[in-house]
């Protein structure tokens, strides 16, 4: 849940996840869409995918990225026993 929550706090990442959200994209896609360096993009691509958030696939000369839903529903999940959201005390 660490590196879930150090993935969400940077806006770039966020932003990258909204995009991810329309469908799969490239590294160069999503590089695009931001008014970042590439290197820079390919750091939070990283992150988010250390984290789990996003899964990388090669496609011949490419990594195509998407969404990972399951790290969503795990983290939204533990963030609703947290808050004891849906529970008994």
């Amino acid at each position: 849940m660490d590196d879930t929550m150090r993935a969400l706090a940077d806006p770039t990442r966020r932003e990258i996840l909204r995009v991810l959200r329309s469908g799969d994209l490239t590294a160069g896609e999503i590089a695009d869409r931001f008014p970042i360096t590439a290197a820079s993009v390919s750091h939070h691509l990283g992150v988010l995918k250390e984290s789990g958030l996003v899964r990388g696939e090669r496609d011949g000369r490419n990594i195509v990225y998407s969404l990972n839903a399951t790290v969503f529903q795990e983290f939204l999940e533990e963030l609703m026993r947290f808050f004891d959201v849906g529970g008994g005390r």
